[in-house]
């Protein structure tokens, strides 16, 4: 029903000398490409290699950074400038840097990190743990009774200053 497309055959003619002469001019294409391929693979390769280097760097640097300090935070590990090796820009290094995924090591030593927030608006402190889940404290009944009157009395004070604020 459909109809199929078909490369045309050349007919390759010895007879003439034009022939011979073109046949000439496609060699010389056909080395061309052969170059150019060659150039091609090569380039892909020295990338690889520099990728390869790369990558390496970042895992001695991980390892070094991890038996010096592990208890020292991410933020502080950027702010560390070490010697990038010479044959890598100190441009792809940093880029690569900032948009490396987290790792789990990095991700779990955040979020084992909780700190006692105090709320202005309520006046109660909350636990917050890594980016910012909120935990439960258990606490006495007698304890939570505290908490409740210091949260309302807190809450009193702060509607009464913004109250105060909007007459003024």
């Amino acid at each position: 029903m459909g109809k199929e497309k078909r490369k045309k055959r050349k007919r390759s003619t010895s007879d003439n000398d034009s022939s011979s002469s073109s046949s000439d001019s496609s060699q010389e294409k056909k080395k061309l490409r052969k170059l150019k391929k060659k150039l091609k693979k090569e380039r892909k390769k020295t990338e690889k290699a520099l990728k390869r280097k790369l990558k390496d760097e970042r895992k001695k640097l991980k390892k070094r950074r991890s038996i010096k300090s592990p208890s020292r935070s991410r933020s502080e590990d950027l702010n560390k400038t070490d010697e990038p090796p010479a044959d890598i820009p100190l441009e792809l290094m940093e880029k690569s840097k900032a948009m490396a995924p987290m790792t789990k090591e990095e991700w779990e030593q955040r979020q084992s990190v909780v700190r006692r927030v105090l709320d202005e608006e309520t006046g109660r402190h909350r636990l917050i743990k890594g980016d910012g889940e909120v935990l439960e404290e258990i606490v006495s009944r007698d304890r939570h009774r505290q908490i409740n009157k210091q949260a309302t009395q807190a809450d009193g004070e702060f509607f009464q200053s913004q109250t105060v604020k909007k007459r003024f």
